[in-house]
């Protein structure tokens, strides 16, 4: 598992979102994930949307069916499973998140940590975490509250960020690392350690999918996105540069590279509850 130099916490996390939240909803919009590119033609909203829909087909929910979102931030995904019959309950860190996420039928949206969520045993039928897994400090604790709220049988599909196995100590050094600093992810797996973590919880591995080489072109769009943005709109210019959390501007060309040289991986997780 891969560190950052320094300890980042779920009240980082938090201040990260709140602080950047116009500058993620200006440059990507309301879904904060990866966009999926299966077929290279899709706009950057449909590859969003489309990322959301994998999951959704993984998750193999139906209508009333109770679905919990971790790390739902404006709950975009959330409202649009609903609008398929699925009740949501979201969970984000970020209180600018929830602010600015639409009111929607059958979403219920809290500012609270995963790891202390307060909800009952077996409440849920299933459960996704769409790269919030990253930023969760005790990551077998991730898991293990999952399988609690989740019935038997009920699936948990997770999309990551990873680490390659056997990353090399240039890769750690000077892309993983920094990375986690920068994007205040309190560490890194690899999709094995996320296997022994879900089995050790509870789980059975139903499925693993190496998504990489369709996501991949989301950094691309951003970084062009924010050059752009910073020649031409003096107000985000001004915000970025003040920002706190303005570091993570240097993840972006990481993350090109780090997607180029396979130092980092994108895995799709879909876990069953034993």
């Amino acid at each position: 598992m891969i560190f950052p130099r320094a300890r980042q916490t779920h009240r980082a996390v938090a201040d990260h979102y709140d602080e950047l939240d116009p500058i993620y909803r200006q440059l990507w919009g309301e879904h904060v994930h990866h966009g999926l590119w299966a077929t290279g033609r899709e706009t950057p909203r449909q590859a969003v949307e489309a990322l959301s829909d994998l999951v959704a087909q993984r998750l193999r929910f139906e209508a009333g069916e109770r679905l919990i979102d971790i790390g739902c931030g404006y709950g975009a995904t959330a409202r649009r499973f609903a609008t398929r019959g699925a009740e949501v309950t979201g969970f984000t860190l970020s209180a600018a998140q929830a602010a600015a996420a639409p009111a929607a039928e059958r979403v219920t949206i809290h500012v609270r940590d995963w790891l202390a969520n307060g909800l009952p045993d077996a409440c849920a039928d299933h459960a996704y975490a769409i790269e919030s897994s990253e930023h969760m400090e005790d990551k077998p604790a991730f898991f293990r509250e999952a399988r609690r709220v989740l019935r038997p049988g009920g699936r948990l599909v997770v999309c990551a960020w990873l680490a390659r196995e056997g990353a090399s100590p240039r890769e750690v050094r000077h892309l993983l690392e920094p990375i986690c600093y920068e994007g205040r992810l309190p560490s890194m797996g690899s999709a094995l350690e996320y296997e022994g973590w879900g089995e050790a919880a509870g789980f059975r591995l139903a499925s693993y999918e190496d998504a990489s080489a369709q996501v991949a072109r989301t950094w691309t769009i951003c970084g062009a996105r924010f050059l752009g943005a910073m020649v031409t709109d003096g107000a985000l210019r001004r915000q970025a540069l003040a920002a706190r959390n303005r570091l993570f501007a240097l993840s972006v060309p990481r993350l090109i590279a780090a997607y180029r040289t396979g130092a980092m991986r994108y895995g799709v997780f879909t876990f069953v509850a034993g």
